[in-house]
């Protein structure tokens, strides 16, 4: 009688947005429009509009379209330069247990700022950083493309279906289910269009994330 050959489980992964999700950027992002607007002298809350639901050079090309947008584009990075090195803001509850908690081949971030701010964030809120990585400057198409989702799991060798997004916002959201993974949205007090789950904050979620990595983490919820 022939054995049936014993088939590897799927290691499962979990993909994380940064802004938002892990880190409580939210003032910080809005400073930093408000305060590069005025440097135009544009209208500060239509930028910030425009500016949650698009890429920066898309941004540009809606508010600053008489502007040379690379120059719009360099007055800004100074802007969120500065704002690692100097902003007020923190991790968000659970997070740094969380991250803790997961083997480090099992998660990525998936970010559509850069990852020398993304480092100089978490090295001031005590996170750690995963090997991979997937910034701005790593893909043509930012969220909600599901370029940058497809990508991170293609680094951490995992199919789409093994894959867990967690997600605050809409446009990141849509990027995971569009590349066909699970998708938890957390840190709002409604569900975003689509979500598989859905958790009034990060800390709630940490060990149900921890979990569906093979991991286990005790938070106080938050």
């Amino acid at each position: 009688m022939t054995s049936e050959p014993v088939r590897p489980v799927p290691r499962k992964r979990v993909l994380f947005d940064v802004d938002g999700t892990l880190i409580d950027a939210v003032d910080n992002q809005r400073r930093v429009w408000e305060t590069w607007a005025g440097q135009y002298g544009l209208d500060p809350e239509e930028v910030y509009r425009v500016a949650l639901r698009t890429r920066p050079m898309e941004t540009f090309a809606q508010v600053a379209p008489d502007h040379d947008p690379q120059a719009c584009l360099a007055a800004l990075h100074a802007l969120e330069d500065e704002d690692v090195r100097s902003g007020v803001y923190g991790a968000f509850a659970g997070a740094a247990e969380l991250l803790a908690a997961l083997p480090r081949d099992s998660w990525a971030l998936v970010t559509s700022n850069y990852e020398r701010r993304v480092r100089g964030r978490f090295a001031r809120t005590g996170l750690p950083v995963p090997p991979v990585v997937v910034d701005a400057a790593a893909v043509t198409e930012g969220k909600p493309s599901p370029v940058p989702y497809l990508l991170a799991a293609e680094r951490l060798a995992a199919r789409p279906e093994d894959c867990l997004v967690v997600e605050d916002a809409p446009s990141g959201v849509l990027a995971g289910l569009r590349a066909g993974m699970v998708v938890w949205g957390v840190n709002g007090s409604v569900a975003a269009p689509g979500v598989h789950r859905h958790f009034a904050s990060l800390g709630e979620a940490a060990a149900e994330i921890a979990a569906f990595a093979g991991a286990e983490v005790e938070v106080g919820r938050g």
